[in-house]
């Protein structure tokens, strides 16, 4: 029987962002993104893909493979697209 998983966009506050990618990888996107995505951070296209190649640039200077970052997230695109969305409706006028 298959393992049933929960979606990995929703964040699971036991296990880190996104419950089933390597500790590793984990910490590191968990980092990545809170030291580096401002808050002024635009959600649009060239932003977005700015900062995941950026992402990708610096976890292959820390030694970190795309795979570890990847494994079960599927789109780390996505993932920092979630974290600038999330971030701007958490902001109050």
């Amino acid at each position: 029987m298959p393992r049933c998983r929960r979606s990995t966009t929703e964040p699971n506050p036991r296990v880190g962002i996104y419950p089933f990618m390597s500790t590793r990888g984990t910490n590191f996107l968990d980092r990545w993104i809170s030291e580096k995505v401002p808050e002024t951070a635009g959600a649009d296209i060239i932003s977005v893909a700015d900062l995941t190649r950026q992402l990708f640039a610096d976890a292959k200077a820390a030694g970190i493979e795309s795979v570890e970052i990847e494994e079960d997230i599927g789109s780390v695109y996505e993932a920092i697209l979630d974290a600038i969305v999330h971030h701007d409706a958490g902001m109050v006028d």
